[in-house]
């Protein structure tokens, strides 16, 4: 951990703190617990904090969840908002912190950023991947694709990003409502997820998301040669669902499948004991 500076120490093996990439961006970084490295990428706008309900997989497992620049406590910057740099920010975070035999599992567009991971790493320092809600290619004209931008549809690309300029804090709670199974948030969810979502500078929202939606990462999917983590959730609101789910999940070699039925986007946070259920026996079966 030699470029890891910890200045939050808030219990029994857990310390957040700074690491420094080296374009000269600070990030910020959440580690509980000792044993096999597992690193928690958030999606678009989102940050480590939703990451909440898995405190108990530091009770066999080093977990650490990092805020993307630009993201959460991670510094505001104007440069570097594309999924290869987060990806690149990842691997600075792994070989900092001198992790090995990880597991990186990513939601939503976290998910593009640890399949551009992969793609540029492959699997060194990685024992397996996990894709949470993630769609490969957003603009997919595939009839897996659940996306508002299939099929290319620039136009509802446009349309989401003018909203969000308009009226940010009324985009960030609709938004927020439509992750989950009802469409409607709870209350104190709804609060801090949304305080969460405008940390992110309108500008860095706007940059990475244009350069998320347009990212195929299909062609990546079959040459993951660990094993796999698919989880989906299934809902009429905001969800890649069991669609994209299966898809991915056939797609990557060595895969194992879940859908939540009581969840939508947020299937780690709505069913977070049947996902920290899931996500504890397929890491424990690594070491078997």
């Amino acid at each position: 951990m030699d470029r890891f500076e910890a200045v939050e120490t808030t219990g029994e093996n857990q310390v957040g703190g700074w690491l420094q990439t080296t374009d000269g961006v600070r990030l910020w970084l959440d580690i509980r617990g000792t044993g096999r490295p597992v690193i928690l990428i958030h999606g678009w706008t989102m940050s480590g904090l939703f990451w909440r309900r898995q405190a108990e997989l530091a009770d066999r497992f080093q977990v650490v969840t990092p805020d993307l620049r630009g993201h959460g406590r991670s510094q505001s910057t104007p440069r570097g908002h594309t999924v290869p740099r987060y990806a690149m920010d990842v691997r600075e975070v792994i070989t900092g912190l001198g992790l090995r035999e990880a597991a990186l599992i990513g939601w939503s567009m976290g998910g593009s950023v640890v399949l551009e991971y992969w793609k540029q790493f492959g699997g060194d320092r990685l024992a397996a991947l996990g894709l949470v809600e993630t769609g490969p290619y957003p603009m997919s004209s595939a009839s897996w694709n659940t996306h508002k931008c299939r099929g290319g549809d620039e136009e509802a690309l446009h349309r989401d990003l003018a909203a969000m300029r308009e009226d940010r804090r009324g985009f960030a709670r609709r938004f927020v409502d439509a992750m989950f199974l009802s469409g409607e948030a709870p209350d104190h969810a709804l609060r801090w997820m949304t305080a969460e979502q405008l940390k992110a500078p309108t500008d860095t929202a706007t940059a990475i998301y244009e350069d998320y939606v347009r990212r195929d990462y299909t062609p990546v999917l079959p040459t993951v040669s660990v094993p796999a983590l698919a989880v989906y959730g299934r809902s009429r609101h905001m969800c890649f669902g069991p669609s994209t789910g299966r898809y991915v999940a056939a797609t990557l070699p060595d895969s194992s499948f879940a859908i939540l039925d009581k969840s939508g986007h947020l299937p780690f946070y709505e069913q977070p004991e049947v996902f920290n259920e899931t996500a504890t026996h397929f890491l424990n079966r690594l070491d078997a």
